[in-house]
Parts: structure tokens; sequence; C-alpha cells
């Protein structure tokens, strides 16, 4: 009986090939680098967490909150124009960060990760697709789903995205096309009207249950719906030559050969079968296929032709070779079995020495903000009373799209051994849409374009040495006298029966600030302002040794003119239970910002026993500008071990602090976070760790794991906080699990 035995479409118990490549693309020339499949046990349990894997962004508490990073190195650099979509990077994918797919086999991967009930719960669902049509054309489709109902009134927040896309990798012809669609809605709620309901509860005469105490605001929306397309191509002018298979390209191709082996197979003995059926006859089952036997050369054969050469070298070429000897009869067929064996695995490689290069990028927003319920005088300017809502009803509202072309052309290394280096040429043109609302409630459209141009120097073969340097600078439009210049270079050096690598990366930006910096209209909100170029300089150097889990990263910031948003409001008591006055401006600091980061990273493991710390400090010369804290810690202490050959469980509890500092306050209307500018009554949070127990689990294709956040709650000064005003979760039980199916 074989039910049990789980067999392929074919019908056959052969094993499926598993692979899966991912990989990211460069955006500008879409150059692949090799990136790592995310079906890791490690961390999983903290994937969900808006607040980050390890908890370094500062959030509103809900799944899918606006969110800000503490680590001033990590928060990324280039996030477009339209800055309404950056407090949601927990959802916008950069495509530089974005995984295609190459696979074997068709892959489908499910995760769920949920807390909470139908009111106040969250659940972070998503769906993948990937699948091959051929080794060279992969393509997919994802679904992702974030509902955070909110554990505290008026918090919800929901995020659909929908993304498909399609790689071809061809010898001469290569393309990635990435299409992705974003519906947002995140229900805004301006803060608990009294941090004492959380710090001290006691004050209180009643008893308040996290969904029942009082909010700012309420029946206020934000919305963000985006649309985005991208694609690269390329042809490859170069050469042949021939190369050995890769391990897993050889599985596959074994995998194919039994596959056409066995339906041959199949056919033939249907046909046998067919015919006897004919000629009437029995078709004998176990007798077909079965190949006689012989024995050896019958006693009277004979042999045909000459009597062999006694030597090789003797013989002519109508005469037989002796073979001497058994072992050289062996020999012989060992070697043209050998050389038989190392063609079939043996693949034509295609090197290409030069490439033209195309990129589009095409970008597509729309953000609204509406409020039904006001506080009175909670606004210090009121700009326009026309529009689609009348009375206290807010409607602002901001379309943005972007079209960006890049032309490339490349002459790329290691084609040949005087090849140690690929450079590139590049121009760009981007063409940028805006509109804003006017006074008389129309509409005031913005068109900005810019053209630039650069190049790009650069070594990623071979171990030891390996180092990047693009130039671009701006030659006309908005962005003239323009200029960006990265660079990082990395040496890897053989120490102590591992590799030290030293990596050295920096970048000269002067760039000019986003266009909502310079121009924003809302009801209450409104600036048109002439803004300096941004000068921003870094240096950052990183050392990582991994026979000792240890990567220590000094990076030193300077930025001149930097361009942010500055929040104010009237705090009418002490407790802040009321706020009227609010406003807030984009300003430019007029003097250099200095930013110092000093980062360590450090493993330990004994048995099965694991500690794992990241600990930073930072120092801001301007906290007025730029705050934050001067210590963040993680810590994740944990048991890894396995129960059988497939089962493996990490058990443990971590830690996430940082020191009590004046965090970027959060505005609401705009869905920004801003700095405090409320002078003396500015908030600090922070000094309260955050401890969460989990049980991590592996087995075979499946993840899933269960936890208990903010196990600490209600210990200490109680101060969790991460944002002004805006409560962390208590305690929640969570769940996840993610399943991979391959078929």
């Amino acid at each position: 009986n074989n039910r049990n035995v789980r067999t392929d479409s074919l019908g056959s118990d052969k094993e499926i090939p598993k692979g899966l490549k991912v990989w990211t693309i460069d955006e500008r020339f879409g150059d692949r680098q090799e990136a790592q499949v995310d079906t890791l046990q490690h961390m999983y349990m903290n994937t969900p967490f808006t607040s980050g894997l390890r908890g370094e962004y500062n959030s509103l508490g809900n799944l899918g909150s606006p969110r800000i990073n503490r680590i001033f190195i990590d928060r990324r650099l280039d996030q477009g124009q339209f800055i309404f979509a950056q407090p949601f990077d927990c959802i916008n994918t950069p495509i530089s960060e974005f995984h295609f797919t190459n696979t074997y086999s068709p892959i489908t991967n499910v995760t769920l990760n949920s807390c909470g009930n139908r009111t106040n719960g969250e659940d972070d669902f998503k769906a993948m697709f990937a699948v091959n049509a051929g080794k060279r054309l992969g393509m997919g489709f994802r679904f992702d789903y974030k509902y955070g109902r909110g554990y505290y009134d008026s918090q919800s927040t929901s995020h659909f995205k929908y993304t498909m896309w399609g790689s071809y990798i061809g010898d001469r012809y290569q393309a990635h096309l990435l299409f992705s669609t974003l519906h947002q809605k995140a229900t805004e709620n301006g803060g608990i009207t009294n941090d004492d309901y959380i710090k001290h509860p006691e004050l209180s005469e009643d008893t308040y249950a996290e969904n029942e105490i009082p909010t700012v605001l309420q029946q206020n929306w934000n919305r963000n719906n985006s649309i985005h397309v991208f694609f690269n191509h390329r042809y490859n002018v170069g050469f042949n030559r021939k190369v050995r298979m890769t391990d897993e390209e050889i599985k596959a191709k074994k995998f194919a050969m039994a596959s056409k082996k066995e339906n041959a197979a199949e056919d033939a003995k249907e046909e046998a079968r067919k015919k006897a059926r004919q000629e009437g006859k029995k078709f004998d089952e176990d007798a077909f296929g079965k190949t006689p036997k012989f024995a050896g050369r019958p006693d009277d054969a004979k042999i045909a032709g000459d009597q062999p050469a006694a030597d090789k070298k003797d013989a002519k070429p109508t005469e037989r070779i002796a073979v001497n000897g058994k072992s050289a009869a062996d020999s012989i067929m060992a070697q043209e079995k050998k050389a038989a064996q190392d063609t079939a695995w043996m693949k034509n490689e295609y090197v290409p020495v030069t490439s033209f290069i195309h990129t589009l990028k095409f970008d597509n927003y729309s953000r609204t903000y509406i409020a039904y319920q006001t506080p009175a005088d909670y606004y210090l300017n009121e700009y326009y009373t026309a529009g689609k809502y009348e009375g206290d009803s807010i409607y602002d509202n901001t379309k943005h799209w972007e079209m960006k072309n890049t032309l490339a052309l490349a002459t790329l290394e290691g084609f040949s051994k005087w090849a140690k280096a690929g450079l590139k040429a590049f121009v760009s043109y981007d063409l940028r849409h805006f509109e804003l609302p006017d006074t008389e409630g129309g509409v005031m459209k913005y068109n900005e374009h810019s053209v630039s141009v650069g190049g790009q120097l650069s070594k990623r073969q071979g171990k030891l040495l390996h180092y990047n340097a693009v130039a671009e600078i701006g030659v006309a439009g908005e962005d003239a006298g323009t200029l960006a210049v990265d660079g990082d270079v990395d040496v890897n050096i053989p120490f102590l029966g591992d590799t030290l690598s030293v990596i050295g990366s920096g970048f000269f930006h002067r760039i000019t600030p986003s266009f909502y910096f310079r121009n924003y209209h809302g009801r209450h909100f409104w600036w048109e302002n002439d803004l300096d170029k941004i000068i921003h300089t870094r240096i950052m150097g990183t050392l990582k040794f991994a026979k000792t889990k240890t990567m220590l990263r000094v990076a030193v910031d300077e930025i001149k003119n930097y361009a942010y948003l500055s929040q104010s409001y009237n705090v009418t008591d002490n407790n802040q239970a009321a706020r009227t006055g609010v406003t807030v401006q984009a300003k430019q600091s007029g003097s250099p910002v200095n930013l110092l980061t000093v980062q360590l990273f450090q493993d330990v493991r004994w048995g099965i026993l694991n500690w794992e710390n990241v600990i930073t400090y930072q120092h801001s010369s301007k906290t007025d500008v730029i705050p934050v804290p001067a210590l963040n810690v993680y810590s994740n202490l944990y048991l890894k071990f396995p129960v059988v050959k497939v089962l493996n469980i990490d058990l443990g509890a971590d830690v996430r602090y940082f020191t009590s500092y004046e965090a970027p306050d959060y505005s609401p209307a705009l869905s920004q976070y801003t700095v405090q500018d409320n002078g003396d009554k500015n908030v600090k949070v922070g000094n309260y760790p955050i401890v969460n127990v989990y049980a991590n689990v592996h087995i075979k294709h499946t993840r899933f794991f269960v936890m208990m956040t903010h196990v600490n709650k209600g210990s200490g000064d109680k101060n969790y906080f991460f944002v002004p005003h805006y409560p962390l979760n208590g305690s929640v039980f969570r769940f996840g699990v993610s399943w991979n199916f391959f078929n």
C-alpha cells in the first residue's frame, strides 16, 4: 500500500527541486545583488512589529501606524518627494529592497500574525506566489494586508497592498518589472488627553480600560493611495564560454531528465500494451521493460577484423589497438565516462562586455486628511473655508506624480583578466507634478523637471577588495546645481582562521529640499518657503568579524541647512489635559548639525544558550533640530535547541530600551513627525524597558511563534510612551505562522 507516498504532478515519488533564489536590484542601473530568502527562523517573532525587528522605531503603538527610526544613520535618505509616505515605510518597500525571484518549482508562502480580538486586535496577513516559465523568466505576486483595530480609542489602521513582478534574465537581454498599488487608512486620535491615565492611574477617581481613555480627536482620518511602476531592462554585447553548472542546476537538470525518461517509458509501455491487444496477445506487465542479461561472449564467437597491433604507436588507421590488461581497459572506460559526465554538466555562459541600460520609474500618489470633528480652538490658524467640506470639517487633499527615465552605458567588470572594474555613464530626466488646494476651493498645480548626469566606478568580484563610487550632478531644472557623491570600499582580510572585514563608506549630498518642505497648503497649515539646498556629509567605518560575531559601526554626520517640521501648541494645565493653538511650520536650521553614532553588534553563544546585543550611542549637537536618544539598547537571550531532526525551537526573552529624550512629536493633520517646540513644556519619553517572552519554532517548511509582549507592564514609572501622549499597548498575547508550499 503506497497511498501515503507523496508524488509530484507526474505521479512519481521523485524529490521536487525546491531551489529558490532571490535578489535585489540597483534602482538606477538594475544591477543584481544576491539576497537572503525570508524563510529563516531567527527573529521571526519580531517581524510583525511596527517598532522594528529590534524595537528601533518610535511609533504610535498600533500595527501599521506611522513610525520614525531612532537610529539616525539607519533612516532612509532618499524616500522621494512625497513625504507623507515616509512614516509608513513598514509597508512601503523601496525598489532597492524588493526581492525578485527565480524558483525551480512553484512556491507559495502564506503568513499570518495576529493578536487580540475583533474589537482591539491586530492582523498581519501576507500571501506570496512565485513561479518560473523556464529558467530565464520568473514572475510572482504578493498580497499584504495589515489591519490594526487599536487598543486605544480612534486608533485603527488599514493597509492593503498588491504587488506583482516579473524578471527575464537572458544572456543578451535582461529585464525587471515591478508593479504595486497601495491603499492606506489611518484613524487619528491626537493622543490621550492626559498622560497620567497611564503613568499615574491611581490619581483618577475612575478606572479606565485602555479603549476608554479619552483621546484628543475623534472622526479624523488620513488616507494615502498610490500606484508604482518600475521597469528596468538592458541589452548586453559580449561572447560565449563553457563553464560548469552549479549544484542546484545539476539537480534540476537530473530531475528534468528523469521525468523525461519516465514519460518515455510510460509511452512505450502504453504502445506495447495497445499492440498486444491488437494482436490478441496477453500483455506481460512484469516482463515488459526488463533487459535480458548475458553471461559473456559465447564460446564459438568469432573475432572480426585483423589482429590488433602490438602497440598503439605501431597501429595503422585501419587496425584495432591492443589494450594490455584489465586495468588499462578500466582506465580508458573511466576516462571516457568522466569526460561524458563533465560534458553533460557543462553549460554555455555568455560573458557581457558592454550593456545598454534603460530604467523607467513612475509613482502616483494621492493623500487626503479628513476631519468631521475638531475641538474648539484646537488649531491656531485657518487659511480657507471653501472646498469640499464646510463648517468645521476638514478636507485637505494633495496629489503628486513623478516620472523618471534613466539611460546608461556600461562597460562591465570581469569580462577579461584586465577588466578589474566596471564603468558606467548615465543621464536622467525627472518630471514631477504636484497639486495643492487654494483659498477659493480650487487647485493650484506645480510642475518641476530636472536633468542630471553622472557615472559609476565599481569592483564587486573577488574576495579581498571591493569598491563602488557614484556621482550625479544636476545640470538643468529644479535640481540644477545639486551634487550627490556616494562611495564605499571593503577589504576582507584572513584573520585567526576567519575573515575580518574592514568597510568604509560615505557620501556628500547637496540636494534640493522636498517640494512639501517648500510648499504646503492646508486649511490650518500653510507655507511657501524659499529654502537653501541641504548639504549632508557622512563618513562611516565598519568592522565585521564573524568568528566572534562582532560588528562595530562608527559614523559622523554634518548637515547644513537641515529642513524639518516643528510643532507647537498651548497647554492649558500641567497635565496636558487640553491642547489649543496647534501649528506646524517647515523650518531650516541656520547652523550645521553634527551627529556622532557608535553602534556595537555582539552575539555570544554557549552551547544552546544565545545572547544577542545591539548597543547604540548617539550625540546630536542640536537636539532641538535632530533629537536622538543618547543610548539605545536591544538584547535577546534565548535557548536554541532541536527537539527532533526537523523541529527546532528558540525559547527566550528580549528587551528594548532607550534613554530619556525629547522625542519627535506627531502631527495628525500631516501624518508627520515633528520636533517639539513647546519650550519648557516639551515632553520626554524613554527610560522604560519593554520586555517580551517568546517561543519561536521551525518545522520543515513551517515557522510559527507564540509570544507575550510587554510582560513588565505596570512596573517602574509606567512611562511606556515612544511618542509624546501616545501610549504603547499593554501586555498582549501574540501568535504567528508562516507556511511554504512547493508544488
